[in-house]
């Protein structure tokens, strides 16, 4: 994972240097060269997109405590009654073509980590949200602030995540009010790739871009994309303040906005693929229409996050076929947009990182990686339906991550790839493991894990009969074990801390100093 350098002398001067000489893998954001799989012919996606107006004029959404977002809609063109927002068919359309890019570049702090969103590339962040984490030693517990800077860590050690991700999980030992502070400082100086916002309120979004604005410069964050926001809706056809009024903040401080419809099929939409890509396009393209009235040119992503349900207990399930289908459906309606697209991820219902937790999770990336998403949330680490994040989980996942840049560069057509004078030049019947070709492409031909066990049934009893999530556990605790932070600026790093320890005494007037 980490080219290690020999410890020199000389104290934190001679320490600092050599931090400043390591180096950290990365593998490079992938760039596909496959063509995205289809499950919709045009006539198809013509009658769904279709029906997604039909949904925004006849019935609308509704917009919960937010009298601007009102405004703003009835001034770029809709029809608002109270809180109900109807929308002429083909405006919402209309306004994203034709002001919304189709790809960006969100910037890190480390400039070699800067991504680009849109097509043809594809960029992994961790899981998000879990108010629980689990590993095989403790098991399942509240998740601290500990533990969100021990994923930061890991997602910085970790070559094939390209980004940082947001609400790691949730560090419920600290207050509310505050936490989304700590955990913004802790994804600018424990790792150097992009990184989300805080979005559970607009104010707390707009600390998010005030801290930026300290990392980055404040030119730099007006004229450039350094900060992803996620922001729901609240299906069926329903945005609230704290979402739209994120988006707001986001989109007029020029950083994207990740719009999703979050959908459990079945509860929150109609039970069929078609209904629900119809109801995720309408509520989709209502907020991103909303980002663009904002400030034309805003980033935009438009997200989907549709699961299935057991209509016998009323519990998600993950990788089911009906969800993958979902996944590909709307992902084309996006492409057709012009924009950019996010769906997840390495997702399962299952408790711990078994085998439900695998065939599920492949269930769920495989169709991401087929439809060609360009941002895949909860790529690394998600169980119990994103309620847990799992140490052994996440580095299990970044292992599969790391196969896909070879699946999505496609077949090798070069000369090497085509290999015709090796295949001329051997004998029929005679194997090619001394060819010259194998030999100049034996480390290099294949993908090999970094955790997977292939040898004998007797070298692996000697070894100690590890499973899987016994060399994961081990893995994770040697990534925390090698970790050294990545430099940063001491003037930088202290105004970050002075700011925020500013603004805690503003939301906390009566805690202790």
């Amino acid at each position: 994972m980490s080219t290690r350098r020999g410890r020199r002398g000389g104290g934190r001067g001679a320490r600092r240097a050599e931090r400043l000489a390591r180096v950290i893998e990365q593998q490079p954001f992938l760039t596909r060269r496959l063509d995205q799989n289809q499950v919709l012919s045009a006539e198809g996606m013509e009658i769904i997109e279709h029906n997604a107006d039909t949904l925004l004029e006849q019935v609308g959404i509704e917009v919960v405590d937010f009298p601007e977002a009102l405004a703003i809609f009835s001034d770029g063109g809709a029809e608002v009654d109270g809180t109900r927002v109807r929308f002429p068919r083909g405006m919402c359309r209309e306004i994203i073509s034709r002001r919304a890019p189709s790809s960006f570049v969100q910037h890190a702090r480390n400039p070699q980590r800067s991504v680009t969103i849109g097509d043809p590339h594809t960029v992994f962040a961790p899981a998000y949200g879990s108010p629980f984490v689990r590993d095989r030693d403790e098991g399942r517990r509240y998740a601290t602030i500990e533990d969100f800077r021990n994923f930061t860590k890991l997602t910085y050690m970790s070559p094939a995540l390209h980004h940082g991700g947001g609400t790691l999980c949730e560090p419920v030992d600290l207050p509310i009010e505050t936490r989304h502070l700590d955990m913004i400082y802790s994804h600018v100086v424990l790792h150097d790739k992009p990184f989300m916002s805080s979005v559970t309120r607009p104010e707390r979004a707009q600390d998010s871009v005030d801290l930026a604005k300290v990392v980055f410069g404040e030119q730099f964050v007006a004229d450039n994309t350094v900060l992803i926001g996620l922001c729901n809706a609240n299906s069926p056809m329903q945005w609230d303040r704290a979402m739209l009024g994120s988006a707001q903040v986001l989109a007029e401080n020029n950083q994207c906005v990740l719009i999703t419809p979050f959908i459990i099929v079945g509860a929150m939409s109609p039970v069929t693929v078609a209904a629900t890509a119809t109801q995720t396009l309408a509520e989709a393209m209502a907020a991103m229409s909303f980002t663009q009235l904002v400030r034309p040119g805003a980033p935009v992503i438009m997200g989907s996050f549709a699961t299935t349900m057991s209509m016998q207990t009323g519990a998600p399930t993950f990788g089911t076929p009906e969800a993958a289908l979902a996944l590909l459906a709307i992902r084309r309606l996006a492409a057709r947009l012009g924009v950019p697209f996010r769906s997840g991820g390495n997702l399962t219902a299952s408790k711990i990182p078994d085998a439900q937790a695998a065939y599920e999770s492949f269930m769920t990336f495989l169709p991401a990686l087929s439809a060609g998403v360009n941002f895949v949330l909860h790529s690394a680490g998600w169980l119990e339906g994103g309620l847990t994040m799992s140490y052994e989980k996440f580095v299990l996942d970044a292992d599969q991550i790391s196969m896909m840049a070879r699946l999505v560069g496609g077949v090798d057509l070069s000369e090497n790839g085509l290999a015709l004078d090796a295949l001329l030049s051997n004998e029929p019947g005679q194997h090619f493991l001394g060819a010259e070709h194998t030999l100049t492409n034996f480390e290099s031909a294949f993908w090999v894990s970094d955790l997977g066990d292939n040898s004998s049934f007797e070298q692996w009893e000697l070894d100690g009969a590890l499973t899987s999530v016994d060399r994961a556990h081990a893995e994770w605790n040697r990534l925390l074990s090698d970790y050294e932070a990545p430099p940063i600026d001491d003037a930088v790093r202290a105004e970050l801390e002075d700011w925020i320890m500013a603004r805690k005494a503003t939301l906390l007037p009566d805690s202790p100093a």
